[in-house]
């Protein structure tokens, strides 16, 4: 059953996958001390509560209804701290990453898994970060009993996408394809599903686009569907940027930075194209994320030679959707 609960954890930081950047994707599940569900939850955005601190207040909101939960996450940790009542007693918690033990944006997990008197805590991937590392080690130290590398595998293809921003550019490849497998077509996924593109889209370095997709299509390319900051553009052409049509919408939005090559300082860049801009740089990518909607179309199906792994799968309503990698 451990297996299983963490398994619970990953799946729920998979659906918030990329939208943490530049933090990592984390998911916790709680039990309480009779091993019933409190909680699934995950860190859903940089600044906001990380998955541990999100995880509790469900599991109290669930406990004591009646509580007024701050929502900025530095408040939420003092109030938890000062109102718990000690409801979670001999709780247990699953989490996909060792919980931090220092004050940054957010406050630190562990002294809270310590305090609200959790009995266990288990961990998948312990962190290497110097700084956030040793929530482990001082739960022990508090009497905690502690278990990390459970389904340590999965664990760290979560981490992926973090790892390689870290340390370097992550690149990520979005498609969007009709039942038949065809890419064309203004609308290919449903509103929500593209409500999580440009959810993405308003965290990343860098959005980058062919010079094709941008004459053909003519898009705006922003984060409008949530509300949010449009991405800066890159756009890939054998044709210098002036012979594009200005009125072409991608060039009206305000305060947006357009390039014709990448930046070195861009870490986290998105990828939208059609089958001959993905069979152009599909060997550069990192992860792509595919979604599939459940109509047909008589556009011409993607046809290239590529064979991915998935690492997750998932629904927006009748729209499904898989994050992969190269095998």
């Amino acid at each position: 059953m451990i297996d299983f609960y963490m398994d619970l954890a990953l799946k729920e930081a998979w659906k918030y996958q990329f939208l943490t950047y530049p933090n990592p994707a984390v998911g916790c599940v709680i039990l309480d001390k009779n091993g019933k569900i409190l909680s699934i939850k995950a860190h859903e955005k940089q600044g906001e509560p990380h998955a541990e601190l999100n995880a509790i207040k469900e599991a109290l909101r669930i406990l004591k209804p009646e509580f007024d939960f701050p929502k900025e996450a530095n408040a939420l940790h003092e109030f938890i701290l000062k109102h718990h009542q000690n409801l979670l007693q001999n709780a247990t918690a699953f989490v996909s990453l060792e919980p931090c033990t220092h004050q940054g944006k957010t406050p630190p997990c562990a002294k809270l898994f310590s305090t609200l008197g959790f009995k266990k805590v288990f961990i998948s991937v312990k962190d290497e970060n110097k700084i956030a590392s040793g929530g482990a080690e001082f739960l022990r130290q508090k009497g905690v009993l502690v278990e990390t590398g459970i389904l340590e595998k999965k664990g760290k293809e979560l981490l992926k996408p973090f790892l390689k921003w870290q340390k370097g550019t992550f690149k990520l490849f979005k498609l969007a394809l009709s039942l038949n497998g065809s890419a064309l077509g203004k609308f290919v996924s449903n509103e929500t599903s593209r409500t999580y593109a440009h959810q993405i889209r308003s965290v990343i370095d860098l959005l980058v686009v062919g010079g094709e997709t941008l004459r053909k299509d003519k898009p705006i390319l922003d984060s409008r569907l949530c509300n949010a900051k449009a991405p800066n553009l890159c756009i890939l052409s054998r044709q210098s940027l002036e012979s594009f049509d200005k009125n072409i919408p991608a060039f009206s939005v305000k305060n947006r930075q357009i390039f014709t090559q990448i930046p070195k300082d861009a870490k986290f860049l998105m990828y939208e194209g059609g089958a001959e801009f993905l069979r152009t740089f599909k060997e550069q990518m990192d992860m792509f994320l595919i979604f599939h909607n459940a109509k047909f179309n008589e556009g011409e199906n993607v046809k290239l030679d590529l064979e991915l792994k998935p690492l997750f799968r998932g629904n927006y309503e009748e729209d499904s959707y898989g994050i992969y990698e190269l095998l």
